[in-house]
């Protein structure tokens, strides 16, 4: 008959067996619960408690040894995840070449030749020939009034004319003038006559007649595009809005405004890039105007000339670039200038190091600035042509850190 291992203290009764005398292993617990079985004094409370203790350092033994295998696995892994390589970097010999300063500006396109056509009178809208967007000729025909009335307004006119003329001529008669030749009538005679006669009147009521008869018919001024039409046939003309919007789109100029600071960057003439910020392609330009007045909030407007073919529209929001030659200077790419300790430092490589170089730099345009030149007097901080600078990874690169050009 075996007798089973009673349950212990520590395991809570694990129901294991035991077999004094063979050859099985037993374990730190198992031991354990065994001495206390057979050396455990009843209610001796001393005992208890130096039983208490030899189970609390066997336990902890055991968490130790288990801490231990778990440090060093998480030291292995971190000796794999972080291994021990070189910088990778770009590099560019550094040469003195021309800079093209760049002003980079908010603009808007406004085209050249922009009229806004309307009817003189509140007629009747008789036909529209055109609608927005169609391209139209100088002298071409947008739209019709109805000219009923206005040829009868015309009609009057002119008999109320031909019956001034002949007042006119009565009075300068009996005056005693001749009636074939009035050149001889004095200015001051002829014009107590004229007004005697309602010659002046007559003639004022035929010519704005006759003016608002041609104005019935609305003609293109120039080459253009239809904009803003949005009345209807049939319905009276608004006298007091315009009737459409005739633009030269193949003429457009770009309105834009610069620093007072920056005025002595720019000259008439200077070529300019406009961009859309809706997208598409970017156009050419020139400065046309500089307005000689700076504003209250320090900035000079600008106009330039931008030949779109007809790709722009008025209103549009665009990017100006201006830009102009400021001869051979030390140019590098800003992404080579990088922050330490707040100011600017450029890497170059040096016998397979990267080392850490003080600079400061000058006008700059969208991808490359002007970097101080050690060879002129006075400058300390700077870099020297042939220089071989480090142009990208150098974020984290320190002073004389091993690097590779890839």
């Amino acid at each position: 008959y075996l007798p089973a291992v009673p349950a212990c203290p520590v395991t809570q009764g694990t129901g294991k067996v035991g077999l004094p005398g063979s050859c099985r292993s037993y374990s730190i617990q198992e031991i354990i619960c065994e001495i206390i079985r057979i050396n455990k004094p009843i209610n001796t409370m001393k005992n208890n408690f130096t039983w208490f203790l030899l189970c609390l350092a066997c336990m902890m033994t055991l968490s130790c040894s288990d801490k231990k295998n778990t440090a060093d696995e998480s030291e292995k892994g971190v000796s794999t995840v972080l291994p021990d390589t070189k910088n990778e970097v770009a590099v560019q010999i550094l040469k003195k070449r021309d800079f093209h300063h760049e002003l980079v500006s908010n603009g808007k396109i406004s085209a050249r030749g922009k009229a806004d056509l309307r009817f003189e009178t509140g007629e009747v809208i008789a036909h529209i020939y055109v609608k927005n967007g169609d391209r139209v000729q100088k002298g071409q025909k947008l739209a019709d009034l109805d000219k009923f009335r206005l040829e009868q307004k015309l009609s009057q006119s002119e008999d109320a004319l031909l019956k001034a003329e002949l007042e006119l001529k009565d009075v300068l008669i009996g005056q005693g003038y001749s009636p074939d030749d009035f050149s001889k009538v004095p200015a001051e005679t002829m014009k107590i006559a004229k007004v005697k006669s309602g010659y002046e009147q007559s003639k004022s009521q035929y010519e704005l007649a006759k003016r608002e008869m041609e104005h019935a018919t609305l003609i293109a001024p120039f080459d253009g595009v239809v904009a803003n039409l949005f009345s209807k046939p049939y319905n009276p003309a608004n006298t007091s809005e315009a009737f459409c919007t005739i633009i030269d789109s193949k003429g457009m100029e770009a309105d834009f405004t610069v620093l007072e600071n920056e005025l002595a960057f720019i000259r008439m003439g200077d070529k300019v890039v406009i961009t859309p910020y809706a997208g598409g392609d970017a156009f050419e330009g020139s400065v046309s105007e500089i307005n000689p007045l700076v504003d209250a909030n320090g900035m000079v407007k600008v106009k330039a000339l931008v030949n779109a073919g007809g790709k722009l529209f008025s209103g549009m929001n665009v990017r100006v670039s201006v830009r102009r030659s400021l001869g051979e200077r030390l140019v590098i790419p800003k992404s080579a200038v990088v922050l330490r300790s707040g100011k600017q430092v450029v890497f170059t490589l040096k016998d397979g190091k990267a080392m850490w170089n003080y600079v400061n730099t000058g006008l700059e345009n969208a991808i490359e600035c002007v970097v101080s030149d050690k060879s002129q007097k006075g400058i300390e901080d700077g870099l020297l042509e042939g220089d071989t600078v480090i142009v990208t990874g150098n974020l984290n690169l320190a002073h004389e850190a091993e690097v590779y050009v890839k």
